[in-house]
């Protein structure tokens, strides 16, 4: 199958906040040896919920990164991806003057919205009157927040968008940012995903859909496709990327870029008794079409690992009916930092271009013997090294949703 020359979107710069570092350096540092960033919930006494751990990012001042005006005004998760759009633009050297403010645009994802800033001017509501509640709540609450405030921070006028589907919605960020680069709308892209929901409100939502490990040790509970699997674990911050178009980006100077996004797809499960495929089978299956591969030309899945035991079997059928028995190796970085909804998906492309970069494939942590119906390759305890030039970065959100994005290396 041919590609078309409109797939090749460039990934220029990289933003990092997660457990497991600030920045995509100590990231991937901390992932290639195993680091663990899943511990007892510190924000509050996590004793009288029945789940009780969490990956957070700890020893992080806003202060110390982003203008005090913005303090009053935006929630953790805001400052969070505030930190990680400067990031990413620092590394692209992206002047967003130079390239045309209304060429460079915005789009991000996020499940949750700003729920400690809400449960906290609620509480003043409840508490104290409407008198006493921030201006800023209109706002600062809502999911589109973060493409809000990362635009008027950068000065970034062209298209804007949030996208909102759970686990899936970084991935198809991803995707509608490259949509629009592709299209001729925008020159410079800002994208991905990144959530925070560690107040008493949000972590009851968490634990209300049933699927969180209540697991007291972190090393035995979160464990993809492990036998033993009962759940996963919450986790905070995500990813922010530079999407540039190929051209634009070759002509500026700036740093080479990390890899490619050349294909992507997005679908539903099908409904009980519907005579089709599973939707994340079908997601793969697109998404390879859409960049105009051969199952055989992967050689890395970043997988989205559920810890749920019915949903890692559909994710290993999957896999192993599009690239057969153990036909690829696959990589769980998740188990370092937990499910991080929608900052998830871009923090796992960020670990499949640097793994292409780097030629290394990072190990899940703490995973045992595997389900009989759950084997795939999944890359565990060492890294493992060797030439790697394409990956497929899985996610599935809540409700039926399945994403699927395919990163490869620059070419040279």
């Amino acid at each position: 199958m041919s590609r078309s020359a409109s797939t090749d979107v460039l990934i220029t710069g990289l933003g990092v906040t997660a457990p497991t570092g600030l920045g995509p350096k100590e990231y991937w540092n901390t992932t290639l040896a195993g680091g663990q960033g899943i511990a007892p919930l510190q924000e509050f006494d996590p004793e009288p919920y029945t789940a009780r751990l969490a990956g957070q990012i700890t020893g992080f001042d806003a202060a110390a990164h982003l203008p005090g005006r913005l303090l009053p005004q935006t929630d953790r998760v805001t400052r969070l991806a505030l930190v990680a759009a400067e990031q990413a633009l620092e590394d692209a050297q992206a002047d967003i003057g130079e390239l045309g403010t209304y060429e460079c645009g915005v789009v991000t994802s996020n499940a949750t919205g700003g729920f400690e800033f809400s449960h906290r001017e609620m509480r003043k509501l409840w508490s104290q009157g409407p008198q006493h509640v921030s201006v800023y709540q209109c706002f600062a609450w809502f999911y589109a927040v973060n493409t809000g405030q990362i635009s008027i921070r950068h000065k970034m006028r062209g298209p804007g968008g949030v996208v909102v589907a759970e686990q899936a919605g970084g991935l198809d960020a991803i995707g509608l940012a490259r949509r629009t680069i592709n299209r001729g709308r925008g020159r410079l892209m800002l994208t991905g995903g990144v959530e925070s929901s560690f107040d008493p409100w949000g972590w009851v939502s968490h634990l209300a859909s049933g699927a969180v490990s209540t697991a007291t040790d972190p090393a035995g509970a979160y464990l993809p496709f492990d036998r033993r699997a009962e759940g996963y674990v919450p986790g905070e911050g995500g990813a922010v990327l530079v999407m540039e178009e190929a051209d634009a980006a070759r002509a500026r100077s700036g740093r080479a870029p990390y890899g490619r996004i050349t294909g992507h797809a997005s679908t539903f499960d099908p409904a009980p008794g519907v005579p089709r495929p599973p939707g994340l089978q079908r997601a793969i299956e697109l998404a390879l079409a859409d960049a105009g591969l051969q199952p055989d030309a992967v050689d890395l899945v970043v997988a989205d690992a559920a810890g749920v035991p019915e949903l890692d079997a559909q994710e290993a059928a999957a896999l192993r009916a599009v690239f057969g028995p153990f036909g690829v190796p696959v990589c769980a970085p998740k188990t370092m930092v937990g499910r991080l909804m929608a900052g998830g998906g871009p923090l796992d492309v960020v670990c499949a271009l640097l793994a292409l970069r780097d030629g290394v494939i990072p190990p899940a942590v703490n995973i045992g013997e595997l389900a009989e119906d759950h084997r795939v390759d999944l890359v565990r305890d060492e890294p493992r090294f060797g030439p790697l030039s394409t990956a497929l970065v899985l996610a599935r959100g809540a409700g039926g949703f399945n994403s699927a994005v395919v990163v490869e290396r620059p070419l040279s």
